[in-house]
């Protein structure tokens, strides 16, 4: 049998970002012979992320189609069209046997053009509430791959494979000792820690939340580990001190992942290290 090309879109946020590199990796794992080739948007951080997972990846200059009046729509069509003809010219330079897309805007392109040149593509869709790229691209999918049930009312029924979400192997070793993830983060041993995410970009409505509260956690006793985005770490590392660690995102989430204790309703999940 020869070796396969994959060739892996999505991006934008590490919701998008980190499922294409957990694939990507499962496939490597079977397929150890194969080629891969990640596409993302430029100055996003899959052009971060993906490089460091080993893989190598190719940049479109394309951005999302804001929902409320911006300068920024003008200039959205010659980035569609841009990044259509890059993407063409990518697939037919690679050679794909299949695409597979993860959602976020730079997909869009990438699997669009694999569809018109006949290339087999596979949507993978992470949320119980369907992102517009993959809604738009379900049509022309051969498989739609969900975490959920019930998602045929945003998909085409007969092509959806419930198959949960991907997760990467880094996340599947053997946790490290508590003493290192507390070490790592330059936390107290002696007291309880808590873990506030709002997504890889953050989260304006929880930032301002745990902004407000901080004094109830200083009265509580415990300390925080607040990744409040990297769209939001210039306004809050000010508060940054012994007992609260700011962090724009969170590299090793292995660490916090220690002895998940309590889960909070979205969109505040809280996760204890001790």
């Amino acid at each position: 049998m020869g070796s396969y090309k994959f060739l892996i879109s999505g991006g934008g946020t590490g919701g998008h970002v980190f499922p294409a590199i957990a694939i990507g990796q499962e496939l490597q794992r079977r397929y150890p012979d194969a080629d891969f080739l990640f596409v993302g948007a430029k100055d996003k951080m899959e052009m971060e992320k993906v490089p460091q997972a080993g893989f190598n990846i190719q940049g479109l200059w394309i951005s999302g189609f804001q929902r409320k009046l911006s300068w920024a729509n003008l200039v959205f069509p010659f980035k569609l069209l841009s990044s259509l003809s890059k993407a063409k010219k990518i697939i037919r330079q690679f050679k794909p046997d299949v695409a597979i897309g993860t959602g976020g805007f730079a997909s869009g392109p990438v699997l669009k053009m694999a569809a018109k040149t006949k290339v087999p593509f596979i949507l993978q869709e992470q949320n119980s509430y369907a992102g517009v790229t993959n809604k738009l691209l379900a049509k022309s999918a051969s498989v739609i791959c969900v975490a959920y049930p019930h998602m045929e009312r945003f998909f085409p029924a007969d092509r959806l494979v419930l198959t949960g979400n991907p997760i990467r192997k880094d996340l599947l070793k053997p946790l490290p000792a508590q003493a290192e993830a507390l070490e790592a983060f330059g936390l107290d041993t002696a007291k309880k820690t808590v873990l506030i995410l709002g997504g890889s970009l953050g989260a304006r409505r929880v930032n301002q939340l745990i902004e407000k509260e901080l004094p109830f956690f200083e009265a509580q006793g415990v300390q925080l580990l607040w990744q409040c985005g990297k769209f939001y770490a210039e306004d809050y590392k000010k508060y940054s001190r012994e007992s609260v660690q700011v962090m724009p995102f969170v590299d090793r989430m292995d660490l916090p992942m220690l002895r998940l204790t309590s889960l909070f309703p979205e969109p505040v999940p809280v996760l204890y290290l001790n």
